[in-house]
């Protein structure tokens, strides 16, 4: 009885040991989301500053150059979805090491490229890897933070970072461009993803095996990347061509058939579909997606405009510009960090309707931007409210997309929402473009258009891009309120930095 009762006498200490053990992987499990997902989100912006050094460096033609974007671009919405699933069926932890190491191959190859088509082609298979990677992060902070306070801060962390690289990307690009070679721009996610890589073997858990559910919905998973794939490198192409193009009015027709099969397979032939179709009867899941949508088209196409306003209305530098962007990448990461515990208290929907209408606000004010205009009085408030503005709403997003459905659809659930995001991204910046080049052209502007009328263009994409945001602000009303939750301190106290 006695030698019976030692162990039992010490083992007390042992569970705080083991609370710390825990709340520590917990940190590193969020780290490790958050660096894949900005390695994701910044190589989608930090070539934009780099492309004239590209296209002279490696003689692109400069109707091509734009693959250099669109490669990626188009790869990335077409195989998300694709993505989302592999890591419910195959494991969080496995898939996502995939990812990461596609990513990183991918990324070394495009750096050492010596000529365009080695280049676009490692853009695309960048885009593959992130692709996969990117829901595989969502997939594992929502299986790993299960409480809905500790959800809300990973989901805050992960959206901050989310939303920040876009602008860190600019910044980065050209900085590495001016001082360096623009190699770097793809060869510096060579260190980054080997120790990410080592990160998600060490500390990433593995989802329970589903070997029953293991069979890939292949005509479904086909039909909808080639769709998706065939619809956004139509819209991309938009801006060079023209709408009435039959480059840009094929790829459209042929997307919307092929994406019209996969909802036929989806929902009369597909014994495990890629989509099951009950998921969109799951009210909060299809409004954060419609909120995504709207928000991200306003979000990615304030980064085009904005950089474009800051050089050729205000002639900045390349430097200067992604200086430019640093109140807004601090604002968004306010904004996602800062809201996660108000999340969970007051449910999505007041945060997104709030947000949206901040970011409209912001981007009102933005588009009255002139060429006599000061940064410090006419830049900076607007960027600063549309920074904590989206930076909220990418938080509210993710959570109202992904809480309260099963682990099994996580996956599902998370390459959903990346995938509207990418559409969204791509349908905002084509339409907003269309309305700036024609209200530039109205001007008169014939040969170099003058700073006035650029402005004046760049200010109609941007009150564009402030009634996407409004709309988005009106889908959230369908977003579900949510009762408060009483989440366990502990977990918070375990994700605080």
């Amino acid at each position: 009885m006695t030698a019976a009762r030692t162990p039992n006498t010490a083992a007390p200490p042992t569970p705080p040991a083991s609370r710390a053990t825990t709340g520590s992987r917990l940190r590193l499990v969020l780290v490790a989301c958050c660096l894949g997902q900005f390695m994701n989100v910044l190589d989608a912006s930090v070539v934009n500053v780099a492309l004239p050094v590209i296209a002279e460096d490696l003689r692109f033609d400069r109707h091509n150059l734009q693959l250099v974007n669109n490669a990626y671009t188009v790869v990335v919405c077409g195989f998300l979805l694709l993505g989302g699933r592999l890591a419910d069926l195959f494991g969080q932890r496995r898939i996502f090491l995939c990812g990461v190491a596609l990513f990183t191959l991918a990324s070394t190859v495009g750096g050492a490229a010596d000529d365009p088509a080695t280049l676009v082609l490692a853009r695309a298979f960048q885009g593959l890897g992130a692709a996969v990677m990117a829901p595989a992060t969502l997939t594992v902070l929502g299986t790993t933070f299960t409480r809905p306070d500790a959800r809300a801060k990973a989901f805050g962390w992960w959206s901050a970072v989310s939303g920040a690289a876009g602008a860190i990307g600019v910044l980065l690009g050209g900085v590495i461009t001016e001082f360096f070679s623009w190699r770097w721009i793809l060869l510096i996610n060579l260190p980054i993803g080997i120790a990410l890589f080592a990160a998600v073997c060490w500390v990433v858990p593995e989802s329970p095996a589903r070997q029953e559910r293991r069979t890939l919905d292949v005509p479904g998973a086909v039909t909808v990347t080639l769709g998706l794939m065939a619809a956004v490198h139509g819209v991309s192409e938009a801006h060079v061509h023209g709408w009435g193009s039959p480059r840009v009015l094929g790829p459209l027709l042929a997307g919307a058939a092929l994406l019209a099969v996969f909802l036929v397979i989806q929902a009369r032939f597909a014994a495990h579909p890629l989509v099951p179709l009950g998921i969109f009867r799951n009210r909060a899941v299809a409004a954060a997606n419609l909120v995504a949508f709207f928000g991200i088209a306003a979000l990615f196409s304030t980064f085009y405009f904005f950089t474009l306003l800051l050089q050729q209305v205000l002639g900045y530098t390349p430097l200067q510009t992604g200086l430019g962007y640093l109140p807004l990448s601090l604002g968004i990461a306010l904004g996602g960090w800062g809201i996660a515990s108000v999340v969970p208290r007051s449910g999505p929907r007041p945060v997104l309707i709030g947000g949206l209408a901040l970011s409209s606000a912001g981007l009102l004010w933005l588009s009255r931007t002139d060429a006599t205009a000061s940064y410090t009085t006419d830049v900076l408030g607007p960027v600063l409210l549309l920074g904590f503005g989206m930076g909220a709403v990418l938080n509210a997003t993710t959570n109202a997309a992904t809480a309260g459905l099963p682990a099994h659809q996580a996956g599902l659930a998370s390459g959903l929402l990346n995938t509207t995001r990418q559409l969204g991204s791509a349908v905002g910046l084509v339409t907003l473009a269309a309305l700036s080049t024609a209200r530039i052209d109205g001007t008169g502007a014939g040969g170099t258009a003058s700073p006035e009328a650029l402005a004046s263009g760049y200010g109609t994409a941007l009150t564009g891009a402030a009634l996407f945001a409004a709309a988005g602000a009106v889908a959230a009303l369908a977003v579900p309120v949510r009762e408060r939750s009483r989440a366990s301190r502990g977990d918070t106290e375990r994700l605080a930095p």
